[in-house]
């Protein structure tokens, strides 16, 4: 089995509006809650007997496990803060482009340069691009959260009502990954909102998504990097990632009409129009992929430190972004994704 060896520094938590559910908790040190008492509940009695009946778990395990559950007051606080303005491009990049993630994300890449190759013949998703995701949510496999899966998953799905159906679901789908891959759900740890692994997905994304690409007869998202990069590059392929086309092309605007193209910036990213409607607008992109796709592209605002229209930065964005933005629906997510593995693909090749 391929496993991710080397270490690097922690990712900052950032604000719960702007970045991953997995974000804004990670590297926090849980406080233990003994003697929660889930298995006494009346709501996640009835949950144990449903799984039992449909899915055939033991009860006796079902209730054993839910008797070591710990509730996660500090959780509820993380679901609960207020939210607060997005940041800004100049704010959130920094911490993802770092040279010692590029160095590592370089390192990455020859030490599983087999699988990322497999991956792109497969599914088309470039190397870089795997590599980059993985460096963006965990550096690498360095920092995949400190809570239990298991006590993250039940507090939400039986302490936070606003979100309760969607987090039963998830604990449900972990419960039967664990038994299905004949693993303890006692021991894993995760982010606050349940995701886990080197590539931090959610239960029920591992269960649709995620791929035995090492052959060893299991999935593993914790050690094994090569199960890491399948699972990745098939999630993206099956949220229709386009072969050879591109994620994004800085973008130029005609003088006249630069005004009234910006007004139609939503937060950052505006709504997907056919390229033709964008160039009668005055907006060009500076390179086109040959063959272009007939899907209709957007137009993505990066924001700048200085003052006037030099500081910020225009790109015409393609489908492959807006798959992107399936793995984490937000622009900068996207952005520092993809201005990661740009860097690390100009290193790699030198």
């Amino acid at each position: 089995m391929s496993k991710i060896r080397f270490a690097a520094a922690l990712v900052a938590a950032l604000s719960l509006a702007a970045v991953h559910d997995v974000e804004a908790a990670r590297g926090r040190q849980p406080a233990v809650q003994s003697g929660s008492g889930y298995e006494k509940r009346p709501e996640v009695r009835a949950f144990i007997a449903e799984l039992a009946r449909d899915e055939h778990i033991p009860h006796k395990t079902l209730v054993r496990w839910f008797r070591d559950v710990r509730y996660q007051p500090a959780i509820i606080e993380a679901m609960d803060r207020p939210l607060v303005a997005p940041p800004k491009w100049y704010e959130y990049a920094p911490r993802f482009l770092t040279p010692a993630r590029v160095d590592a994300g370089v390192a990455f890449w020859r030490m599983h340069a087999d699988a990322l190759a497999r991956a792109e013949r497969e599914f088309g998703v470039p190397p870089q691009i795997i590599v980059a995701i993985v460096g963006v949510e965990t550096f690498y496999g360095r920092n995949t959260g400190g809570y239990r899966v298991i006590d993250a998953l039940a507090t939400l799905a039986f302490d936070y009502p606003r979100r309760a159906a969607y987090f039963r679901n998830e604990l449900r789908q972990y419960l039967l990954l664990a038994r299905d891959e004949k693993f303890s759900p006692l021991v894993h740890k995760g982010s606050f909102a349940g995701a886990f692994g080197v590539p931090q997905f959610m239960p029920g994304s591992v269960r649709r998504f995620a791929v035995d690409y090492d052959g060893d007869g299991h999935i593993d998202l914790w050690d094994s990097g090569d199960d890491a990069i399948g699972s990745v590059a098939n999630y993206l392929a099956r949220h229709d990632w386009l072969r050879g086309q591109p994620i994004w092309s800085k973008a130029m605007i005609a003088p006249s009409q630069f005004d009234a193209v910006m007004q139609k910036l939503d937060g950052g990213l505006s709504e997907r129009r056919p390229l033709a409607a964008w160039n009668d607008d005055g907006v060009a992109a500076e390179r086109l992929p040959d063959p272009m796709s007939p899907e209709p592209v957007g137009l993505l605002l990066l924001e700048g430190t200085g003052d006037g229209d030099a500081a910020q930065d225009l790109y015409v964005v393609f489908p492959n972004f807006y798959v992107i933005t399936r793995y984490n629906k937000s622009r900068l997510y996207a952005a520092a994704v993809t201005s990661l593995a740009e860097a690390i693909r100009a290193q790699y090749q030198r």
